[in-house]
């Protein structure tokens, strides 16, 4: 199994959210480990995020399972039953089709890092506090009707 070197991957900010959407995730850094192994049916990103950074908008998957191991730092998860601290070592889960929108937002006063996991269908998923849903066709408003600017591919 090949070894990833993190400190070769260039982090990237880089959103596909529609304006005004990706504001709030500016301040979030990634890196694609999952590609550079090669994988293809698990998804997995080293995250930093900046001081006020989120890591998403707060959403929720059809068809994919999430798993989020924070390394380091302090974060706060926010789902539909509240707020929950999330601290390095902790582990946080979401199976696929529960329509319980979480992210994390970093309110501390230094950057936290975590790894992300993903597995199952593209099927696409929706966004709790914002009218959108997303698709592997692109983004919609709640009605069906397009978004003129797509998410970007990963």
């Amino acid at each position: 199994m090949p070894k990833v070197e993190l400190d070769r991957l260039t982090p990237s900010n880089r959103t596909g959210y529609p304006p005004p959407f990706h504001q709030p995730v500016a301040g979030r850094w990634q890196r694609a480990v999952g590609q550079a192994a090669g994988l293809t049916a698990l998804g997995a990103r080293e995250v930093t995020l900046d001081p006020g950074a989120w890591s998403s908008q707060r959403h929720w998957h059809e068809g994919e399972d999430e798993l989020l191991v924070m390394l380091a730092g302090e974060a706060v998860l926010i789902e539909d039953e509240g707020e929950t601290p999330v601290r390095a070592g902790d582990i946080v889960a979401w199976a696929a089709g529960v329509r319980n929108g979480h992210h994390l937002v970093n309110r501390g006063d230094a950057p936290c890092r975590f790894l992300c996991v993903s597995a199952g269908s593209d099927a696409g998923g929706g966004y709790s506090d914002i009218d959108m849903m997303f698709t592997p066709a692109g983004d919609y408003v709640k009605d069906g009707t397009p978004y003129a600017k797509s998410r970007a591919a990963p």
